[in-house]
């Protein structure tokens, strides 16, 4: 991806355009030398974040406890991404479709990103 594209798209990610920050996920994914381009994208914001971990074995409770505490990140910053991933699927190796459905009264809202 030339980097005006990737420009162009962190541009609209940071907008709060959700199919952009989807396919620079996407990128990153695919092409993890892609980070550094980006985390200097990121550089020359002001933008602010927090990140929580949840890690635990399956049937833990990490989907409902980050469905429990999304209200309240809601309400302390403007907006929240939940980026979910299930390594040991063997068919996406990706979040599982359970992560979603148990989660996804909070993502209908705009602020919200699963």
């Amino acid at each position: 991806m030339s980097e005006a594209t990737t420009q162009t798209l962190l541009a609209s990610a940071l907008n709060g355009d959700r199919s952009s920050l989807a396919r620079l996920l996407s990128h990153v994914e695919r092409d993890c030398s892609m980070e550094t381009e980006i985390r200097a994208g990121l550089a020359s914001t002001e933008t602010e974040s927090v990140v929580i971990g949840v890690t635990g074995p399956p049937g833990a409770g990490k989907s409902s406890l980050i469905s429990a505490l999304l209200p309240y990140t809601t309400k302390s910053f403007d907006r929240t991404a939940v980026l979910a991933v299930d390594p040991s699927s063997p068919f996406s190796g990706g979040a599982l479709l359970g992560d979603r459905v148990r989660m996804q009264n909070h993502g209908l809202g705009d602020r919200v990103l699963i």
